[in-house]
């Protein structure tokens, strides 16, 4: 019935839809399996993209070639930069999104790939030769051959779902869980765990009182993911905050006796950055009230996503307390909330390019790996795409480092450390953040997808008129004087201190107080030389400048630990034969089979004697 195919991808959520487009974009034939084709990227959860962290993993997918930025543009019913107020390095892209268009377009965005083929269906094995998979078994009992298989099961692998004392199975409310896959697994000596994560209700926004809680409105000035032009939505849609009080935790303690999570009967952890509201009341008890966002599933939908009540409690107190919030008096349900909890495989069970150790040419991707979140799990099924056909070609890794991508950060710290409990990225697991912001990712990132062939000629042209447009700005600024009688009065304004003599525009532009336009006001030929310059080149400028010193700072640190990331160590160490090598690390080193002495110096239990050990027994 099928012919063979490169590469075959379990799923069709966020990480399965990357991995089939980079492969296919690449020229893999990819035949993606999806248990529901009208479900196709689905957000689960909160109907949005990016945020802290996430909108840098975002923007660096679009950088290398993937589609996660223009699909989130093309649907966007709000865009917000969050963090304007601190650092650019953390600022950070969020857009609210339609949640039906949204998966709309990703579905006609892979339809319209040639590579790419898509059949409904449930994978319940993988087919393995000769310590490789070759293929896959389906629920009809169709064995469909390939090079490769790309496993992005979400939360499909034995999911369950709890609502107050009920528990069913399923993947994902209505839909069916998917069985068999973590039973073969294991039995191949792979080793599984349990996760949980959660959901919130879902309410008819006609029967919401807005008028009790605060306006939140998007962006005066318009952003967007994706470096490449898209058309975004004109207008865009208010979302609101309200919060919780003391009686709505009242309410939600009568249901404590009948939560899953309080009785036991949820055995998995959640994500400790996305507590259920019954978990805050309980370990934050000193606090009186939490903050809920109230934001619209799409552009003509009523339905309302109540962000921040994500619950597992039985249904009537969950409309109790809901009922108890500002402006959700009258408020009616469409269905509750509920936790599930679902299969994973802890990560150091993989190599860098997240392929699995213990059978060839098999890559997990998404919440397989125990992450949490839309971008997270997208990064990783844009990785494993692009891995899995050069695998299948003996072509070269991609394997991004830490100093290079927020997505280097996220693959290194799983294979590496591990996770017992959902990863989120946050800025902070990012040591070179200020390299690594939203606004370069292009600079960063797409060089080395024009290399892997995944973007023209022609946008990589554009990110070096960019790149040099921005540093031609800085040479000026560099080069060019004000004097002091042109300048102070811009200064004074600005409450800045007033310079007694001519002083290069760089360092006036180095003062915390200035912008780059106010620069502009008090030199009409600097003016005149801007307004040949885009938005972002214009910005890029002047974060070259004001942050001039930090990135050398940073470079430094980046030069000196390139030593360690380069070294290579042999994929066939014997660390077993180290008896100067405490236990622990011996143990840990044959585990995570570390690349690089970098990698290595990152495993909990490799202590800095240790990595001198290894240095000395490499030469």
């Amino acid at each position: 019935m099928f012919n063979k195919y490169n590469i075959i991808v379990v799923g069709g959520g966020h990480a399965g839809c990357e991995a089939a487009a980079a492969a296919a974009n690449l020229g893999s034939s990819v035949l993606l399996i999806t248990m529901n084709m009208a479900t196709i990227a689905q957000m689960s959860c909160n109907p949005a993209m990016g945020g802290v962290a996430k909108g840098q993993i975002v923007r660096e997918i679009d950088a290398m070639g993937g589609y996660s930025g223009i699909i989130a543009d093309k649907t966007t019913i709000q865009f917000r930069m969050l963090n304007r107020s601190k650092g650019p390095a953390m600022w950070s892209p969020r857009t609210q999104n339609d949640r039906i268009r949204f998966a709309e377009e990703w579905r006609l965005q892979l339809e319209s790939l040639p590579n790419l083929d898509i059949w409904q269906d449930t994978v319940k094995e993988i087919v393995v030769k000769d310590g490789k998979a070759s293929g896959v078994v389906t629920s009809l009992g169709i064995i469909i051959e390939s090079d490769a298989v790309i496993l992005t099961n979400g939360t499909f692998l034995n999911g369950t779902i709890h609502i107050g004392e009920k528990r069913f199975g399923g993947g994902r409310t209505g839909e069916k869980s998917a069985t068999g896959l973590t039973e073969q697994l294991v039995s191949l000596g792979f080793e599984s765990g349990r996760m949980k994560t959660g959901t919130p209700p879902r309410v008819d926004g006609r029967s919401l009182n807005y008028s009790k809680m605060e306006e939140q409105w998007g962006d005066d000035e318009r952003g967007k993911f994706s470096f490449t032009d898209v058309d975004l939505p004109m207008e865009q849609r208010c979302c609101w905050i309200t919060y919780t009080n003391e009686a709505v935790h009242e309410a939600l303690k009568e249901g404590f006796e009948k939560s899953p999570m309080f009785t036991g009967r949820i055995k998995g952890l959640g994500p400790r950055y996305c507590p259920s509201i019954e978990d805050k009341i309980n370990r934050f008890a000193e606090r009186d009230r939490h903050q809920i966002f109230v934001e619209p599933e799409g552009w003509k939908t009523i339905e309302i996503y109540v962000n921040g009540f994500s619950t597992s409690l039985p249904e009537d107190v969950q409309l109790k307390a809901m009922r108890l919030i500002p402006g959700f008096e009258n408020a009616r349900m469409f269905r509750p909330g509920y936790a599930i909890e679902y299969d994973y495989f802890p990560p150091m069970q993989l190599d860098l390019t997240l392929e699995t150790f213990r059978i060839k040419h098999l890559f997990f991707a998404g919440q397989i790996n125990g992450t949490t979140g839309y971008e997270e799990a997208a990064s990783q099924g844009f990785v494993a795409g692009v891995n899995a056909h050069q695998r299948i070609n003996d072509l070269h890794e991609l394997i991004l480092k830490r100093s290079e991508s927020y997505i280097g950060v996220l693959i290194d710290d799983l294979v590496t450390k591990g996770t017992e409990e959902p990863y989120r990225m946050f800025t902070s697991r990012a040591e070179h953040r200020l390299l690594l912001r939203q606004d370069n990712a292009d600079a960063r990132l797409t060089p080395i997808a024009h290399q892997l062939g995944l973007v023209s000629d022609e946008r990589l042209e554009q990110v070096k008129q960019k790149v040099e447009a921005a540093e031609h700005l800085v040479a000026y600024m560099r080069s060019q004087s004000v004097s002091a009688e042109v300048i102070n009065p811009v200064l004074d304004q600005l409450k800045s201190s007033p310079v007694s003599q001519k002083t290069r525009l760089f360092h006036i532009l180095s003062r915390p107080q200035v912008t780059i336009y106010d620069l502009a006001k008090a030199d009409e030929s600097f003016a005149d030389l801007l307004s040949q310059y885009s938005k972002e080149e214009i910005e890029q400028a002047e974060i070259k400048v004001k942050y001039d010193s930090y990135f050398e700072k940073e470079i430094e640190i980046v030069n000196k630990m390139r030593r360690m990331e380069d070294q290579e160590i042999n994929p066939d160490f014997n660390y077993s034969n180290l008896v100067s090598l405490s236990k622990e690390a011996r143990e840990k080193l044959i585990k995570v089979k570390p690349r690089t002495l970098g990698q290595a110096s990152r495993i909990s239990g490799v202590s800095p004697s240790d990595i001198s050990v290894l240095m000395i027994h490499m030469g």
